[in-house]
């Protein structure tokens, strides 16, 4: 059982500009991770089993929902706070973060946003706590980057609505109580409802086979002429963009994880170039591996950097799409980079479960692709600074 030895790496003071509440928060979350999560997080992977005996502690660290009003059951935090903690988990594991980000951002967001006062009450003080668990069913097996081609509908009977289609690659699907669906009506209009666990005709099969993200339960929504109570559609907001600033919010928590997992293969290659000998010293007196060693720390520190003031950005209410999308891509790919020289740097021990670096760039290999792809995030900052549209 490896030994979680990870304290942080800070090159350019960014702690200085955090709060005293900031650093607790995160310390919180740290030594939590470390304490419960780290000792089996391999074996996990390895297994591809979540551990959903974690979730009652996430949210006692209040990782689902950190800006949550406290009047509807979560902290009550800032952005900065819901970043750090992201980054936190995702340093551990990314199916891990993934878990909190889909309960945060892509459940308890928008019955915060949009839901009526009645589905606040009902759902969001339950998820706060993880005594109930959620998903978010946008994504479809033949429209992934253009969500707005969806197929999944509903039609109005009486006080219900009948819901048919299906949604695919669903973080969280086999175990969610609620999913909190897109679909479109006999209009063809896009709105938001949430499907409780229970109702007649909705299943959530379990997708096997993953090489990515494997502590971590993926699946399918299907919906089978699923009667719906009206009361359950999100009164507040309606068409794509509605799903799309739930989006924002979790591509900004990726932003932080990304980070984390960048840290944690960072620390990793780091400690391991101290106390690897080979020609009769230490490997990371090589300049070769120096140079990888350096060329990380950098790229962290730019993604640090450039997360922070987005996420103060978000804070003051001025964060853009497009400046959320060029975090994401850019943390993401950078993550990447350093998992990869990260795991050259450890030859061949890099690819064992006896270090995490293998694991974090199978999983990353998820991160770039879901909540938009690495090439889509890219066309979104081209249209911003170009004012052209490449989508068309």
């Amino acid at each position: 059982m490896r030994t979680d030895l990870y304290q942080g790496h800070d090159y350019y003071n960014l702690d200085d500009l955090l709060t005293e509440e900031h650093k607790l928060i995160r310390e919180t979350a740290r030594e939590w991770v470390k304490k419960e999560v780290s000792p089996i997080i391999e074996e996990a992977a390895e297994k591809c089993v979540f551990p959903r005996h974690l979730l009652p502690g996430l949210g006692e660290i209040g990782a689902f929902g950190p800006y949550i009003p406290e009047q509807y059951g979560g902290p009550g935090l800032d952005q900065i706070s819901y970043g750090l903690i992201m980054q936190e988990l995702e340093r551990c594991d990314s199916g891990l973060r993934s878990t909190a980000s889909v309960q945060s951002s892509l459940v308890m967001y928008p019955i915060w946003k949009y839901g009526s006062e009645e589905q606040k009450q009902k759902f969001l003080p339950k998820l706060a706590t993880g005594e109930m668990m959620g998903c978010f069913g946008l994504t479809e097996p033949d429209h992934g980057s253009n969500p707005g081609g969806m197929t999944t509908n509903f039609k109005e009977d009486g006080e219900d609505v009948i819901l048919n289609g299906a949604k695919m690659w669903i973080s969280n699907a086999p175990f969610a109580d609620v999913a909190v669906v897109w679909a479109k009506n006999e209009a063809g209009r896009i709105k938001g409802i949430i499907v409780e666990r229970g109702m007649d005709g909705f299943t959530t099969p379990t997708m096997h086979g993953k090489w990515s993200l494997r502590a971590s339960d993926t699946g399918e929504l299907i919906f089978d002429n699923v009667r719906v109570p009206k009361t359950n559609i999100l009164p507040g907001r309606d068409g794509l963009g509605a799903p799309l600033s739930c989006l924002d919010s979790a591509r900004y928590g990726i932003a932080w994880g990304a980070i984390g997992a960048a840290l944690d293969c960072y620390d990793t290659a780091l400690r391991y170039s101290k106390e690897r000998i080979q020609f009769d010293r230490p490997i990371g007196q090589f300049q070769l591996q120096q140079k990888k060693l350096a060329e990380m720390i950098t790229e962290i520190t730019k993604a640090q950097l450039l997360t922070h003031r987005l996420g103060q950005l978000r804070d003051e209410g001025r964060a853009t799409s497009s400046q959320i999308s060029m975090a994401k891509r850019n943390n993401v790919d950078m993550a990447l980079t350093v998992a990869r020289d990260a795991r050259q740097m450890l030859g061949g021990m890099g690819i064992t479960g006896e270090y995490p670096i293998m694991r974090h760039m199978m999983n990353l290999e998820s991160v770039v692709t879901y909540e938009g792809t690495h090439d889509i995030h890219l066309l979104i900052t081209g249209l911003d600074v170009t004012g052209l549209n490449a989508f068309v």
